[in-house]
């Protein structure tokens, strides 16, 4: 014998997290430090090559690395992705672009954001400088985002 059920589909909310604390070490310490203080530093190889952010180990030899240098707070696109509708854990609440930035002094770009008002306004190549958060803390969110440098 076959019954119709006519029932409601049941459901819950769940949230799967992952909250963790992680030791930053003296590289990343440094370096978290430094835009604290609104400097960015990356480090130097053997090879002569500046890597921003920086890392403990040469990703070509293995070697450990530990010349801190300076570099500028403004740089190049290397590349972007623009983000028409940011969602709500995104950094900005406007639309901006995901960008790999080659800061002036490094030989490695960093990830961050582009608030350039408008996708028309981004271009592979274009210079951009850092816009600090009003109140540092060291962490990466120091950097409140990059905008295009004015010409």
């Amino acid at each position: 014998m076959t019954e119709a059920i006519n029932a409601e589909t049941l459901s819950a909310t769940h949230i799967l997290e992952y909250p963790y604390t992680r030791s930053v070490g003296p590289v990343i310490g440094r370096f978290l430090a430094g835009l604290r203080d609104r400097r960015i530093e990356g480090v130097r190889t053997a090879g002569g090559r500046v890597l921003v952010p920086p890392v403990e180990y040469d990703p070509r030899t293995g070697e450990p690395l530990s010349e801190f240098v300076e570099v500028g707070q403004a740089g190049v696109v290397s590349t972007w992705a623009w983000v028409a509708a940011p969602r709500r854990n995104h950094p900005l609440d406007r639309p901006f672009a995901w960008a790999l930035i080659r800061l002036d002094g490094a030989d490695t770009a960093l990830l961050h954001t582009v608030d350039a008002g408008d996708e028309s306004k981004m271009a592979t190549g274009m210079r951009v400088r850092v816009r600090w958060r009003e109140s540092t803390a060291g962490e990466i969110h120091d950097i409140a985002c990059f905008e295009p440098e004015a010409s």
